[in-house]
């Protein structure tokens, strides 16, 4: 049941983003400021986990997943009736933000409860399937409402979304108590300040965590400027959503390939070359790629996203069990968070410089980063065994 309403409502959030990136886009025609909407629900993340990450660890899941998908549909419903100005808009969707990881960090407890060894890797790598074929659905469904209803309209479909995963979450899931932990007694924000702290100060978990923050987010950083070069290269109208969702498609593939057809030692020693096919790619549209070259070139990147099936296991056995939904979170909240920098940091080069050359530069900063997938592997393997529910390994 979580895995259709985490599908459904991916469905939502790619229409919700997509529209919004594009009516900022229509009423500045600035690649910053697309860029920016793209990205602004990201950002406050980290913030959000930092002072109420535990919450996923102490209250009933049931709720609060229950509750985000409620205040989704909500500031959906704003987005496409409220009289907001753009600023205001961004603010909402960057208050909104601010409690998502919270939400998702209880969910994502509950797989790693309910999955363990490699059928968590497996899980995973479903949920990524899921995932990306939600993104194309979201774009597909965003694209058509766009066309026939209008943006504003459009998000209406994405607000109805919402209330439906909401509903259906409160109606199917059972009510799970949290169990006891140790220092629950703790205010929120103090416990989540630690929590993050802990993990963060842990090298081994530390490295993990950016070897999966960091090229996602020099990718997302050229994903936000695509509305805005598809624009200035004068494509067809719709073309941005084609190219938008050739790394959704990379992304099923590639989870596919590596999730169900690789053995876990195969996937770990693929975590570095996919990684480099995630970059390559991009680099070249130092060239101004055409419709059909640009969607080829976005397709081999959204394969290099399986990388991450090959920390999966290494990443669930550097937490403890005590703090799963906070360190998912965490790794949720900071992903979410590089990626809404990102596009802001290649928006403003794309003001200096061709939208062409901003996408390539995004694709040499992801061959940069590399280097902590490697390092974040060799780690783990270094790393002794510890038993479930130990602090983290450093």
């Amino acid at each position: 049941m979580l895995f259709l309403t985490r599908t459904l409502a991916i469905v939502a959030d790619s229409l919700r983003i997509t529209t919004f990136s594009v009516l900022v886009y229509a009423a500045t025609t600035s690649p910053l400021l697309s860029g920016v909407a793209f990205g602004a629900g990201f950002l406050p993340q980290m913030v959000g986990t930092t002072l109420l990450g535990s919450l996923a660890d102490r209250l009933p899941p049931r709720a609060l997943i229950t509750s985000g998908y409620l205040l989704e549909c909500a500031a959906a419903l704003l987005l496409a009736l409220g009289p907001l100005s753009i600023g205001a808009s961004l603010a909402l969707v960057a208050l909104v933000a601010l409690l998502t990881p919270v939400f998702g960090g209880a969910s994502a407890r509950l797989v790693a409860r309910w999955l363990t060894g490699d059928a968590y890797v497996l899980g995973r790598s479903l949920n990524n399937m899921a995932s990306s074929g939600a993104q194309l659905g979201g774009l597909a469904i965003g694209g058509a409402a766009v066309s026939a209803l209008g943006a504003r309209h459009a998000l209406l479909v994405g607000a109805g979304i919402y209330l439906a995963v909401a509903v259906r979450v409160r109606l199917g899931l059972p009510r799970l108590g949290i169990e006891p932990r140790e220092g629950a007694a703790a205010s929120p924000v103090r416990a989540s300040l630690a929590a993050t702290g802990t993990l963060l100060r842990a090298p081994r978990s530390r490295t993990l965590l950016l070897a999966q923050w960091l090229p996602g987010a020099c990718v997302a950083g050229g994903e936000g400027l695509l509305v805005a070069y598809a624009g200035e290269r004068g494509f067809a109208a719709g073309a941005y959503a084609l190219l938008l969702a050739c790394l959704p498609v990379g992304m099923l593939v590639g989870d596919f390939a590596v999730g169900r057809l690789a053995a876990p030692p195969t996937r770990e020693r693929l975590v570095t070359p996919l990684v480099l096919l995630m970059g390559a790619p991009l680099v070249g549209f130092l060239f101004a790629p055409g419709v059909a070259v640009s969607a080829g070139l976005l397709l081999a990147t959204g394969l290099g996203f399986s990388y991450a099936l090959g920390l999966q296991r290494a990443f669930l056995d550097a937490v403890p069990a005590s703090a799963q939904g906070h360190a998912f979170g965490l790794l949720a909240s900071g992903t979410m968070t590089f990626q809404g920098v990102a596009p802001t940091l290649f928006g403003t080069l794309a003001l200096l410089a061709p939208t062409s050359t901003a996408l390539s530069a995004a694709g040499a900063a992801t061959l940069l980063t590399a280097h902590w997938p490697h390092k974040a592997l060799r780690m783990s393997r270094r790393a002794v065994p510890s038993a479930r529910g130990a602090g983290p390994v450093t």
